[in-house]
């Protein structure tokens, strides 16, 4: 059974007595399952999916990547499976998923999930209704800033942020290679550019070379 939330589909998941392994806990194996669950019934029961027949032919998990945070034990109480979408590509779907049980969270996966192409079995670019579906899964922070912070910056008669930074980095840089080099002892201190291979002007001994890697 899923319930409503903004921006987060939450499926409540009983544990079975089956799922219990010898450890007298939650077998790893099928808080996997759960997480599986939680996916299926975002992608394939949610009543705008149904409604508009998005994922005709299914999807492909691509990816799981976990954390057991907590060992989970047989309760009366069901499990809320909690999915947000972190990223949206071409073919694909970054979703969090966390298992819960207030006010634990035992499990946390990131999951890949690919739109499925009928005839080739492989993946397939998302429709727009798709995206438009996934996206309000999306947090404010996964979603990225607004598009009006760097226009913004510029209407206020400056540089964007990032182009300031990288101008504050270039001039660094300009006066990193700039020495101190007597003409004589007494002569003033003339200015010249820095060797950087060591010596006169530059407090550093030669560079290391990079190592490629063979292939």
């Amino acid at each position: 059974m899923s319930a409503l939330r903004p921006g987060v589909h939450v499926l409540s998941c009983p544990t079975r007595w089956s799922d219990v392994d010898e450890n007298g806990h939650i077998n790893n194996a099928r808080l996997v399952g759960y997480v599986q669950e939680g996916i299926y019934d975002l992608f394939r029961h949610h009543a705008t999916a149904v409604r508009q027949s998005l994922f005709p032919s299914g999807f492909i998990i691509a990816r799981h990547e976990i954390d057991y945070l907590e060992q989970l034990h047989h309760r009366p109480e069901p499990l809320s499976v909690r999915l947000t979408v972190e990223h949206l590509g071409r073919s694909s779907a970054h979703v969090e998923v966390n298992v819960c049980r207030e006010p634990l969270t035992f499990m946390r996966a990131r999951t890949v999930v690919v739109a499925r192409d009928q005839e080739s079995g492989r993946s397939r670019k998302l429709s727009q209704n798709e995206r438009r579906f996934l996206a309000a899964f999306m947090s404010v922070s996964a979603a990225g800033p607004a598009p009006d912070t760097a226009r913004g910056d510029r209407r206020a008669g400056g540089l964007p942020a990032a182009a300031a930074a990288g101008a504050a980095a270039a001039a660094r840089a300009q006066a990193s290679v700039q020495a101190p080099v007597p003409a004589s002892e007494s002569d003033p201190v003339r200015w010249a550019p820095a060797r950087l291979g060591g010596g006169v002007g530059s407090p550093r001994g030669p560079r290391r070379r990079c190592r490629t890697s063979a292939g």
